[in-house]
């Protein structure tokens, strides 16, 4: 269960059913065994249309089409008026490089800063995100947590966590492996009891030369 105004972090090793959690809870494909429910009810017995006005996704592969930034941005709502577009861009701090660059061209974490923005324009109760600031420069990376900190203020949120730093204050943490809950809890307790999110802990750690 995803309690309502809290931020679920999924974290795991490559092929551990993160996205494939992910996937369910968009509803982009059902579960051969099992339910999934929103609020209660039955996803299958939810009209599509009605369950994706309540849920915003901002993934690692950005899809925009090629059409100006701001009809790019207004696909999170379609009614929305230039001032609206320019308040979503604004909180998900790429108003100032649209000022900048030229047409129809993007860079990897301008591509998600624009994805953000449609979610905060849309404005829907339920975020799910995968949180791709990995691959990112330095100063878009922390455009972009910045942006993702805006978007997901007082929603239910969903994340796939790929530094495991960002989400140090999750309300939870699900670790997976091999398409199984293999532990969860927050980050305290997980280091606590020194598993799988520990190891993980200690690796990114090691890695990238933190000290806790």
């Amino acid at each position: 269960a995803f309690p309502r105004n809290t931020l679920t972090a999924l974290v795991g090793p490559s092929g551990s059913g993160k996205s494939t959690v992910m996937k369910f809870a968009a509803r982009f494909y059902d579960p051969q065994q099992g339910r999934v429910l929103f609020d209660g009810v039955p996803m299958k017995d939810i009209e599509p249309e009605s369950l994706m006005s309540r849920i915003s996704m901002v993934f690692q592969d950005v899809y925009l089409f090629q059409d100006t930034i701001r009809d790019n941005i207004r696909f999170g709502k379609p009614g929305a008026t230039d001032e609206e577009i320019i308040a979503a861009a604004e909180k998900a701090c790429c108003h100032d490089f649209i000022m900048r660059l030229p047409r129809r061209y993007f860079a990897g974490g301008e591509k998600q800063r624009i994805s953000i923005a449609r979610a905060i324009l849309k404005d829907a109760p339920i975020i799910l995100l995968d949180e791709a600031t990995a691959s990112l420069d330095p100063e878009n990376e922390v455009e972009v947590q910045k942006a993702i900190d805006t978007l997901i203020k007082g929603r239910t949120v969903i994340v796939i966590a790929h530094k495991l730093k960002t989400i140090m204050n999750a309300d939870r943490i699900v670790v997976l492996e091999d398409g199984r809950v293999k532990e969860q809890g927050t980050h305290d307790e997980l280091m606590r009891h020194e598993g799988l999110y520990a190891r993980l802990w200690t690796i990114q750690e090691k890695s990238a030369g933190w000290t806790v």
